[in-house]
């Protein structure tokens, strides 16, 4: 029997930490050959070759970039970043808050006997309706009213325009708040030709004047524009349509408002253009989130008129009389209510 070949001598294992560099072969010294790329067979994925992880022992971590102070909302939170929600935990919470600043704003204007107007304005089922619920929700409603006056009577067609609202502006100690005011004009009149090129004219040459004799007067003058994206009110127009609580929102004069959103949006442009005043300047609302608008509108809405806290001293129930002679007339005489629940 032959003799068996020598194996060669394998080359001693690298140690830990240490690279070992391969020998070109003889072939192949002096140029450097490409490595062609594995082809994947058809239907297989080629698993990629594990990447060394960098040595990151030792090195300082980089800090997240914070959000700009001009998109940071009170509530702390990034409001480009988390724009579309808000935690019904987080609304509850600053509701609250901003309610019973509120009531303390409520007895400033009583005791100093101020005089303010809010008109609420903007696109339909911006979230107008709304807002106003929450701010009037703990008031006095002899001291904040809400007025929402309907379609002009045959008589109120054919007065002075603004006569119809006059009536309703505060008195000392009054907060007036109009869903839908005298823009109607600058508005709807305008788009759905309710209204003719003369008296338009007429009351943007008016308005400024109408709204500046009222700042004269003492009357304080709020406006609130707010402003929702096509999407998001066509969005809440179809939950309309399926929700029976709100159906009666959906008028149409509403869907046509909705065929013609670009000619709202240009009498939207003029009217800013002839009434935003000094005196009564615009605020815009972004309402694509409801929430979040109706936060922001009444934490705006109590910035505007500085106040102090009347908040009386706690309140001690006296004992009631108690008489002895009295006694209750039986509940059979009484027409009661059925107990269904």
């Amino acid at each position: 029997m032959g003799k068996k070949p020598k194996q060669q001598a394998k080359p001693p294992a690298a140690k830990s930490g240490t690279k070992v560099k391969a020998k070109p072969s003889a072939a192949k010294s002096e140029t450097k050959a490409k490595a062609k790329p594995f082809a994947a067979k058809s239907g297989t994925k080629a698993e990629a070759e594990p990447q060394a992880k960098p040595d990151t022992k030792g090195a300082k971590p980089v800090p997240k970039k914070a959000a700009p102070a001009h998109q940071t909302g009170h509530l702390g939170v990034d409001i480009k970043a988390d724009k579309a929600s808000i935690p019904n935990k987080i609304y509850e919470k600053e509701l609250v808050k901003l309610q019973i600043e509120l009531v303390k704003l409520q007895e400033w204007v009583k005791a100093e006997g101020l005089k303010v107007v809010v008109l609420f304005e903007g696109r339909d089922a911006a979230g107008k309706g709304g807002t106003i619920k929450r701010i009037t929700q703990s008031l006095n409603p002899r001291i904040c009213r809400v007025v929402a006056l309907g379609t002009p009577t045959e008589r109120e067609k054919v007065q002075w325009y603004f006569q119809r609202y006059v009536p309703h502006l505060p008195a000392a100690g009054e907060i007036v708040m109009f869903d839908r005011s005298w823009y109607n004009r600058a508005g709807v009149e305008r788009v759905m030709g309710f209204c003719t090129e003369q008296e338009y004219e007429e009351f943007m040459r008016s308005c400024p004047e109408f709204e500046r004799m009222l700042v004269r007067s003492g009357i304080m003058v709020i406006k609130y524009w707010f402003s929702v994206n096509d999407a998001e009110q066509e969005r809440r127009f179809q939950g309309r349509i399926t929700d029976p609580t709100k159906r009666w929102k959906l008028s149409p004069m509403d869907l046509e408002s909705r065929r013609r959103w670009i000619e709202y949006s240009k009498a939207k442009d003029v009217m800013f253009a002839h009434t935003d005043i000094k005196q009564a300047p615009w605020y815009v609302v972004e309402a694509d989130v409801k929430k979040r608008a109706r936060l922001n509108c009444i934490k705006h809405f109590l910035s505007l008129i500085p106040y102090e806290d009347l908040t009386p001293e706690p309140i001690v129930l006296p004992p009631r009389n108690t008489d002895s002679g009295y006694v209750r007339s039986p509940k059979g005489d009484q027409t009661l209510i059925p107990d269904h629940y």
